[in-house]
């Protein structure tokens, strides 16, 4: 007789807590596996365009999964959602920011690939409620499967989702990672968080550069244009960065931390802190000289993000952000790695690396513009050759 016949739903449900924070995740909380109630809004935002190039978003199955998580696990009936902690420390603007001539990567990414760590914690997790509950039916999500994770982990009572997007939890921040467990068993859920903290607080919506914070919808969820968000051009975006954009990125070169960085939330005497060593930065990755990472080979680039996040731009995505990052610092010193960048063999690379030189417009970075246009093949690199000569 298994523990699913003998104990009861408040039983069993405080069983799945204790060895979910036993495998190490910060957080846990259970909630019914209902249809989404932004089911409606979530299909007008992606028939507005706000998710860019992410197709896997708009696809018509795909949509229908995230509004019914039985469409994704036959028979659904409860979602633990964990929450797992990644902050190490620094909270709001960080020195790197401040200096133009050091990269900046967003917290999450500064460590081998989250997905995965939390993933082989959550078939942990899902095994050992296969053993317990057996037989049940469930699958394991970690920010790559159909689920909306944000509106389960309110409806858990994890917390609130904030004007920024992300899912604020009370005195410990919004710094953490979340994944989902959608079983076919009835459990005793949690009380959904109700109050929304944010109040009138529009800090979020007001710093971020590019305006990609569109408010809430009806519903009262927010709503972001990916569009325009730093974390989508400068990972999620395969081709150019908009010309109009460019100079909002600032040296963010992966991702963006903006939006959380000026939460009241996310203050030294709120934000929760993590001690394990999983999620401690490495070297190499965040605060590095952009002249530096402008050179990097494809094989120093395997390298240097071997098993990590950033290995998701590849090289040229990353380079394009250098480049980027490099015109907005607009020092004559980044003109030597930029004029090696025009004979990049990826388009891309050069494009933006001509973009770059055009805005340092230094006699030498006009030289290097001028030598490059005579013998550039491609008609969107010329495009962007031409324009960063013209005066």
């Amino acid at each position: 007789m298994n523990a699913a016949q003998t104990l009861s739903p408040t039983e069993l449900s405080a069983r799945v807590k204790r060895r979910a924070l036993a495998l190490g995740f910060s957080s846990v909380g259970i909630a019914p596996a209902l249809p989404s109630a932004h089911a409606a809004h979530y299909a007008a935002w992606v028939e507005q365009g706000h998710h860019g190039e992410m197709a896997y978003l708009a696809r018509a199955d795909a949509v229908a999964k995230r509004a019914d998580p039985g469409r994704v696990v036959p028979g659904a009936k409860s979602a633990v959602v964990v929450a797992q902690n990644y902050f190490v420390g620094g909270a709001g603007r960080e020195p790197e920011s401040e200096d133009p001539a050091r990269a900046v990567v967003a917290r999450y990414a500064r460590n081998d690939d989250y997905h995965d760590l939390l993933k082989d914690r959550l078939i942990g997790l899902q095994s050992w409620i296969d053993a317990e509950l057996t037989p049940v039916g469930g699958r394991a999500y970690v920010d790559t499967g159909p689920v909306l994770e944000r509106e389960l982990a309110q409806r858990a009572g994890l917390g609130w989702q904030g004007r920024n997007c992300m899912l604020i939890q009370p005195r410990r921040g919004s710094y953490f990672f979340l994944g989902v467990v959608l079983l076919d068993v009835e459990l005793a859920y949690d009380a959904p968080f109700e109050r929304d903290h944010c109040g009138t607080c529009t800090r979020c919506v007001v710093a971020c550069p590019t305006g990609a914070l569109l408010g809430r919808d009806p519903c009262g969820a927010p709503q972001i244009d990916a569009r325009r968000c730093i974390s989508y051009l400068t990972i999620e975006l395969k081709g150019a960065i908009p010309r109009e954009l460019r100079p909002l990125l600032g040296n963010r070169v992966y991702g963006c931390d903006i939006c959380q960085e000026v939460c009241p939330h996310n203050s030294p005497k709120f934000v929760q802190l993590t001690d394990e060593a999983a999620f401690w930065p490495r070297a190499g990755v965040h605060g590095e000289r952009l002249i530096e990472l402008m050179a990097l080979s494809q094989e120093e680039f395997s390298h240097r993000f071997k098993n990590s996040p950033v290995k998701r731009a590849k090289r040229r995505g990353l380079l394009r952000n250098v480049a980027v990052a490099l015109g907005n610092w607009g020092s004559p010193e980044a003109v030597p790695g930029l004029a090696a960048g025009l004979a990049d063999e990826e388009p891309l690379i050069r494009g933006h690396a001509a973009w770059a030189l055009g805005r340092i417009g230094a006699e030498a970075a006009r030289q290097a513009l001028r030598g490059r246009v005579e013998v550039e093949e491609d008609a969107w690199v010329r495009e962007e050759l031409e324009l960063a000569l013209d005066p």
